[in-house]
């Protein structure tokens, strides 16, 4: 590992996780924390909760869509969905650089509020420092989250099976390209909107149709690429996709080509991947089509009989092409 931080250490990928390994849980490492899901699953007086924590340094602070702040709560709250949890409470703590607008604050803070509200979650507990300028990019954000597991769920990053049928709830790398665009002024048009959203009421709508799914992961940093990646190296499973199925906007298609970038690595803040036995895909894949938030939802691939860990993707001229953890940075700072 290199011996100083790079962009890339904060990118989702390879750099990611060796960072995480090699560092982080080499010292912080426990039965909880490696299995390296979304929030941590505990037992606080015979009640199983998930807890979970992040950090939004997003640049720009606003972009179409939402801004940093309705980030933050969607991040949280979805981190919690995905676990199988009902999210419940919320903290947040700001750093702000010295002559920051509190106009732009106040903006950041009412859109916080509405994404609680809209989830059901509140946000109980904060902090604020201010520091001098040129000390941050404007404003930072930290949240924890904690929820209460639902009964009878068993969500885990491990999960995955053969046969498994893997579902997307819609449009990969909305988020991604709409923030690089803002951020270099690339003056696109067309409906190139980030999917910011909270889908905690989504995966409630799942597991109401059939609650045995068994891996549910937001798909941030490092795309549907790096989630699918996860997934296969802790269930020690190979994914295969099919890209006749990928459901991409032909204006982040556009862009991703023109740029030379892949929508399979591209950033998401409203999107999901479900692992469900095949026998069930069906009724899950209905349900979500019939929620706002999964009207473009697709079964993208499956988890076959080869052994190993590996995703790949049957192409539309007949061949395999590996898809990899991401190496490297695609696009800095997109959350």
């Amino acid at each position: 590992m290199n011996d100083t931080i790079t962009l890339s250490h904060g990118s989702g990928g390879l750099q990611s996780n060796k960072l995480i390994n090699e560092v982080f849980l080499k010292y912080f490492g426990n039965d909880i924390l490696n299995q390296m899901n979304d929030a941590a699953q505990l037992e606080i007086d015979f009640k199983k909760l998930a807890f979970t924590t992040d950090s939004f340094v997003v640049n720009p602070l606003f972009f179409n869509g939402g801004n940093i702040g309705k980030l933050a709560v969607c991040g949280t709250v979805n981190d919690l969905a995905v676990s199988g949890a009902k999210p419940l409470y919320i903290t947040s703590a700001f750093i702000i650089e010295e002559g920051f607008s509190i106009k732009k604050l106040e903006q950041i803070v009412m859109s916080m509020a509405n994404e609680a509200r809209k989830s059901g979650v509140k946000i109980v507990a904060g902090d604020t420092k201010v520091v001098e300028r040129g000390n941050v990019d404007g404003i930072f954000i930290n949240t924890s989250g904690i929820g209460r597991i639902y009964e009878n769920v068993n969500i885990n990053c491990a999960n995955a099976r053969e046969g498994d049928i893997v579902i997307v709830n819609g449009t990969l790398g909305d988020h991604g390209m709409t923030i690089m665009c803002a951020r270099n002024k690339l003056g696109l048009v067309g409906d190139l909107r980030s999917d910011c959203a909270c889908l905690n009421s989504l995966v409630d709508t799942m597991l109401e149709a059939y609650g045995g799914i068994h891996v549910i992961r937001d798909a941030t940093r490092g795309g549907i690429a790096a989630v699918l990646n996860e997934i296969s190296e802790f269930s020690n499973v190979t994914i295969a996709l099919e890209e006749n199925n990928l459901p991409v906007k032909k204006e982040v298609k556009g862009v991703t080509e023109m740029l030379g970038l892949d929508p399979l690595y591209i950033a998401n803040e409203g999107k999901l991947c479900a692992f469900v036995p095949e026998s069930h895909a069906q009724k899950v894949l209905s349900a979500m089509q019939k929620h706002p938030l999964g009207v473009n939802a697709t079964i993208i691939g499956k988890v076959t009989e080869e052994i190993g860990q590996m995703v790949y993707l049957n192409t539309v001229v007949g061949g395999k092409r590996l898809v990899d953890m991401p190496s490297g940075i695609q696009l800095p700072r997109i959350c």
